[in-house]
């Protein structure tokens, strides 16, 4: 019995958006190319062929992929959950850097929506982890690469 993983709704409509694409759009490009290759004759050395078979290889390993990570999922819409200070899953929290003042603000999510460039963290890593449980108000301190950092929880929102 596997495990069942977070994920936002977002998340998984992500997911759902690119296995889509993968099954209705890239996969009949594909099959077509590998035809339009195999018109060609000796497969040998027909280097069209083998990059469609390539492509192909990979589209269907991803689509295999998706299918297996929304089998898993426990998808969770943060827009139910009942509004407190507390982080958990899904949350959106701002933070105060206790040393520079700097503010910051990070949605906790599942590892596959991690993505630091929208501001989304894995409910794994080592911030995530020290946060949630906590409320507006704690401190709390996070081993980065640069040594001990504290923040202060100044807001948790669940959008």
């Amino acid at each position: 019995m596997s495990m069942r993983v977070p994920m936002t709704t977002s998340g998984a409509a992500k997911l759902r958006a690119e296995l889509h694409e993968l099954k209705a759009v890239a996969r009949p490009r594909i099959t077509a190319a590998i035809a339009e290759a195999r018109s060609h004759g000796d497969l040998k050395e027909n280097a069209e062929y083998h990059a469609a078979r390539e492509q192909q290889s990979f589209a269907e390993g991803r689509i295999a992929d998706i299918e297996s990570k929304l089998a898993n999922a426990q998808i969770i819409d943060v827009t139910t959950l009942a509004a407190s200070d507390k982080v958990v899953f899904g949350s959106t929290v701002s933070l105060s850097d206790e040393d520079s003042g700097e503010e910051s603000r990070y949605q906790i999510v599942g590892e596959d929506e991690a993505d630091i460039k929208e501001r989304k963290i894995s409910f794994s890593s080592p911030i995530a982890r020290a946060l949630i449980g906590k409320s507006v108000g704690d401190v709390v301190e996070v081993r980065t690469p640069g040594g001990l950092k504290s923040y202060e929880i100044i807001a948790v929102s669940y959008i």
